[in-house]
């Protein structure tokens, strides 16, 4: 169904050439009696009616993503000018601008939203979220057209000041962040919050690739994956504003490399002119935002309408009126006097990578809100009589080694997670094979004399003194971890005991593995769980087995390594639990 342009002057014009060919000059007459007529007709119904449609109009409701808004609501206006019909009905089309994560959760029920997010036509910022949508509410009117009003490429933008000369190619595995948090790194970058920013899923996505394949095995990867996450995590700007505000060098950190999509950048620039950025294209491809015209009816005169509504957006007309505002076309159009190469743009269109699938969306998704989810953890440390023994190589007992470790992998959770401190041998207090040295708290509280907890924390561990008689009640001391992790258990939190020993359990007459057990599947839930990780170091530890089945049975896992001075590393691939496929990793 295409356009009308003045239908009410072309049907009686034609009308009049078939009639001048039989009835010679009385019909010519005539037939122009009957055009002028038609048009005083037509006109004094325009007019006394204000639009032409009369009372019965086809409202078509537009919700598009806010940055294409302007564009689209222009050629709106055109269109209902236009008078364009089903039936005998002219549609107007509104457009509102409505954030595309809103709409999207708003239909699965999966995160908040607000506003109204209803409508007849829906144009997202990219497929992902139809995608998310169709995966996760299979019963919701959605459909997909094939028709993509513009198209927007992921890039790197830098403060131009800040930008390094382009000598080289720059792939995602260059820039993707896989030092731990607190480590040092060559450069900050920074997304929009991947739940709420297709633009920051698209990242996810991209660097999940780029670390799949450079990583050797799943436990390097897992491992990289949950650092690039991590780190992600700490400087991901709430939304675009505040993605603005922090390139800008507005926040108090020096500015980072943000990636978001090549018109944002423009948008960036017109609005800070004083503090421009410049993008940068990646060389291994990318991943473009895709504006779909999405149908969310199924009323007869509804779909009718978003068809004439949906031929109006890819005329010439409507896609230069897109490239106008730094966005490229559906078939790659692109304005150079906008995106110009003096400010960094390139007219050429970059590599296109494969979009996100419905699964893959999903497992990002999950991914990041598990990350996002703060920690809650329990840390037990082995004080027993061979935590004296020297690392060879190193001039350090195990028990100085591993308090550093645990130090260090006290940076790798926000200041707002919550971690206590035990330490365990036998005896340690009066009768009981285990003591608190600090309680689960925020890493960010402060106690009487305004020390942070996190301080509290990292003096305590580097502190601990082994008890050179004490013997190793690992048994007791998991099932106490337990119960008082299940007595405090926080739903909103992801709640963990960490166990770092050097040995087996060796406590004779104390509680036995199949008590254990047994007392830990009476107590554990599946709407409530906690995970046990264990990390095992040094030669006294023989029997790693005991430890990997309290690892299965509580969704944890059981770590093994010779040498103290891999814990810092083990801490990541125990973190990465978080985010792989299984529950149960065991190495």
């Amino acid at each position: 169904m295409g356009r009308h342009r003045g239908r009410y002057a072309e049907e009686p014009s034609g009308r009049s050439r078939r009639r001048r060919g039989r009835g010679g000059a009385f019909a010519a007459l005539a037939a122009a009696m009957v055009i002028v007529v038609g048009l005083a007709v037509a006109g004094v119904y325009m007019f006394g009616q204000g639009d032409g449609c009369g009372g019965s109009d086809i409202e078509l409701d537009v919700a598009v993503s806010p940055e294409l808004g302007p564009a689209l609501a222009d050629v709106a206006s055109d269109f209902n000018a236009e008078e364009h019909k089903v039936d005998n009905d002219c549609v107007r089309a509104n457009v509102r601008q409505v954030d595309s994560a809103n709409v999207a959760y708003k239909i699965t029920g999966s995160g908040a939203t607000m506003g109204d997010t209803e409508s007849d036509v829906w144009i997202p910022d990219s497929s992902v979220w139809p995608r998310l949508v169709q995966s996760q509410s299979g019963d919701a009117v959605i459909t997909e057209t094939g028709t993509s009003l513009a198209r927007s490429p992921l890039v790197l933008a830098e403060l131009a000041e800040f930008a390094e000369a382009d000598d080289g190619e720059t792939t995602w595995m260059d820039v993707v962040p896989t030092a731990a948090p607190g480590e040092e790194s060559d450069r900050t970058v920074r997304v929009v919050d991947p739940a709420r920013s297709s633009s920051g899923l698209g990242t996810l996505y991209l660097l999940h690739g780029a670390l799949e394949e450079a990583s050797p095995d799943a436990d390097t990867f897992n491992a990289h994956m949950t650092a690039a996450l991590q780190s992600l995590h700490q400087g991901a700007s709430a939304d675009e504003d505040a993605a603005f505000l922090a390139l800008s060098g507005g926040g108090a950190e020096a500015p980072p490399v943000m990636v978001m999509s090549e018109q944002a950048v423009w948008r960036y620039n017109a609005a800070h002119a004083d503090a421009e950025a410049q993008p940068s294209y990646l060389s291994d491809g990318t991943y473009f935002l895709d504006y779909p015209y999405i149908v969310r009816s199924e009323d007869s005169d509804i779909t009718r309408a978003a068809e004439v509504f949906r031929t109006a957006v890819r005329t010439d007309e409507a896609v230069q009126r897109f490239v106008d505002e730094g966005f490229r076309g559906p078939d790659g159009e692109v304005n150079g006097s906008v995106l110009t190469e003096e400010t960094g743009f390139r007219t050429d269109e970059p590599a296109e990578l494969p979009a996100p699938s419905e699964g893959s969306i999903t497992e990002l998704t999950r991914s990041w809100n598990q990350l996002k989810m703060d920690s809650r953890v329990l840390t037990i440390v082995d004080v027993s009589g061979s935590m004296l023994a020297e690392v060879p190589g190193t001039g350090l007992t195990r028990m100085q080694v591993a308090g550093a470790a645990s130090a260090e992998g006290l940076q790798m959770f926000s200041d707002s997670s919550e971690l206590g401190l035990w330490k365990f041998s036998t005896n340690v207090n009066n009768d009981l094979h285990y003591q608190e040295i600090a309680p689960i708290r925020e890493l960010q509280a402060t106690d009487d004399a305004g020390n942070a907890h996190r301080d509290v924390i990292g003096t305590a561990l580097q502190g601990l003194e082994p008890l050179p008689q004490g013997d190793t009640a690992l048994y007791e001391t998991y099932l106490a971890a337990y119960q008082e992790m299940s007595r405090t258990y926080r739903p909103d939190r992801t709640n963990v005991v960490l166990m770092l020993t050097d040995g087996d359990n060796d406590n004779p007459g104390g509680l036995e593995f199949e008590d254990l057990m047994s007392q830990i599947d009476s107590l554990a839930s599946p709407s409530r769980p906690i995970p046990i990780i264990t990390i095992a170091f040094g030669p006294d530890v023989q029997n790693l087995e005991p430890l990997q089945e309290i690892a299965a049975a509580t969704g944890g896992a059981a770590y093994m390594t010779e040498d103290p001075t891999e814990i810092g590393d083990i801490f990541l691939q125990a973190f990465s639990l978080r985010i792989a496929d299984d529950g149960t990793e065991e190495e």
